[in-house]
């Protein structure tokens, strides 16, 4: 039986505004949209040069001038955004804040300056995003296969869609900061260390190279702030109108190179805020472009910043692509639909009661559902601890639509639906989810206890209360008498409860 669709959250009202922040490497941006008869209007942009990637210090850390930084234009941002709802706001976080070893030493105060939640995506995660930002902003043609590159300050994204729906998704660590850093410290140029950096960069890139090249394309499009800059200076230097090709790219590169280091780097068209940077973004180019034979890259005015826009919406509706990705694990693991089902609904219906009293809501729900389509994905792996598996699996894997701090909520919900909680179960939780995810923990683990036994017939009586670390549960007399491994699981179940900080007490009635 297939899997209804997760609750969704109210649906968009006309007027209603959205805002999408996109915390990147180089750059911060913010787009503040509204909902207009079914379109998005953009109503605000901000963009700010931050260079977070240039604090790292490659142990984890960032220096606290970059962090600085990066504090001061998300108090500015969440200024601008502060009467819009946190439902209609998201804000996302990419390979800077990925590289930190404490990521929540860096999202605890960034989040108190922008007044909003801050989620942190992966990097295939973020090439989905940008592909959608890109599709959007300029609609491919019908059943065409579409590139897009996006090389950001810390990493560089290449995608290959139809419509709008990516294929495959790459991300590697070959940002225009990161490159610069890498293949020329202290901003010395030279045409050897340029060379190093084309073969290096270029071994990175064979990986996915051939299967890229296999599948083709129709259109190459690159979008961030790298590909149009670079493409402002082709037309500048009158090679093209604007888009990067395979004959004006190394006369680029020449030019560039006359400088030996990048202060003195002269180029037409090239903003004194790219000058340090724009090396390792033209070396990573010129690298895409013989790896993958490309001649000719369009440039988009689109890029993530849009994309989370086009998610919201996606999110706010019927057609989130949660539910797509988790039907998909579903699928591919060989989960039990029936019993799945079971569990959902008894969950759901567990849910529905303590909500209001648990302050849990529609976003809640939905990860208690998926979690309970996905509560037996470990079974794929071995029976024996199948939990561990599956918690592994969902933390993990690349999983579309979601981001770290959901696939983390959701593999601690698996991890912990059984068995004894463990101790570091939650670790990863941040501090502003842990209440909520143990919450529905506790609901997950007695909706799969309830259903032990694979039983179709529904539970005819199942009434629950909660109070802030209490769990009261009252089953029918004549159903648990009938069940008496399940009325032993249920005398147990307290105490393997007790590490979720919630106190169960079940009665009969």
């Amino acid at each position: 039986m297939p899997f209804p669709p997760s609750a969704v959250s109210p649906p968009l009202q006309d007027g209603d505004q959205l805002a999408a922040i996109d915390i990147g490497s180089n750059s911060f941006h913010m787009v503040v949209a509204r909902y207009t008869l079914g379109q998005l209007r953009v109503v605000d942009r901000l963009r700010e040069t931050v260079r977070m990637a240039e604090g790292l210090d490659g142990k984890g850390g960032i220096s606290s001038a970059a962090r600085q930084r990066g504090l001061e234009c998300l108090a500015r941002f969440g200024e601008r955004i502060r009467d819009i709802p946190s439902l209609r706001v998201r804000a996302l976080a990419t390979n800077t804040v990925r590289q930190l070893s404490s990521p929540q030493s860096f999202l605890v105060p960034a989040e108190t300056a922008l007044g909003h939640a801050i989620e942190v995506v992966s990097g295939r995660e973020e090439a989905r995003l940008i592909y959608l930002g890109v599709a959007h902003a300029q609609p491919p043609k019908q059943g065409q296969l579409r590139l897009v590159i996006d090389i950001g300050g810390g990493s560089t994204e290449f995608i290959i869609g139809r419509g709008f729906e990516p294929i495959e998704r790459e991300s590697l660590q070959m940002g225009c900061i990161a490159s610069t850093r890498r293949f020329f410290p202290g901003g010395k140029l030279s045409r050897k260390r340029w060379k190093d950096g084309l073969t290096e960069i270029g071994a990175e890139l064979q990986q996915f190279a051939g299967l890229y090249r296999t599948l083709g394309w129709q259109e190459a499009l690159g979008s961030s702030g790298t590909h149009k800059a670079i493409g402002e200076i082709c037309a500048a230097m009158k090679l093209t109108k604007g888009a990067i090709t395979a004959e004006a790219l190394p006369q680029v590169r020449d030019r560039l190179l006359l400088a030996d280091n990048t202060n003195k780097i002269d180029l037409p068209g090239l903003s004194g805020d790219r000058r340090a940077i724009i090396a390792g973004g033209v070396l990573v180019l010129e690298a895409a472009f013989e790896a993958l034979g490309l001649q000719r890259l369009m440039v988009s005015k689109a890029a993530m910043r849009e994309g989370i826009l086009y998610d919201m919406l996606g999110r706010g509706g019927e057609n989130d692509p949660r539910d797509a990705s988790v039907a998909s694990l579903a699928l591919r693991y060989g989960m039990d639909e029936v019993q799945s089902a079971r569990v959902e609904a008894t969950a759901m219906r567990l849910f529905e009661q303590v909500a209001e009293n648990w302050a849990l809501d529609d976003d809640d729900a939905r990860q208690l559902g998926w979690a309970a389509r996905l509560h037996e994905i470990g079974l794929a792996v071995a029976h024996s601890q199948y939990h561990v598996h599956g918690a592994y699996l969902l933390e993990n894997s690349d999983i579309a639509g979601f981001s770290r701090q959901e696939q983390q909520v959701l593999a601690s919900l698996v991890r912990t639906h059984r068995r004894s909680v463990s101790k570091t179960a939650f670790d990863a939780i941040p501090d502003r989810l842990m209440l909520s995810t143990r919450r529905k923990a506790a609901l997950l683990r007695l909706a799969v206890l309830l259903h032990r036994a694979h039983e179709s017939d529904p539970i005819p009586k199942l009434k629950a209360t909660a109070t802030f670390d209490s769990l009261h549960l009252v089953i029918g007399k004549k159903w648990i008498d009938s069940r008496p491994l399940l009325r032993a699981d249920l005398l147990g179940e307290p105490a393997d409860m007790a590490g979720l900080g919630v106190a169960l007490r079940a009665f009969v009635d």
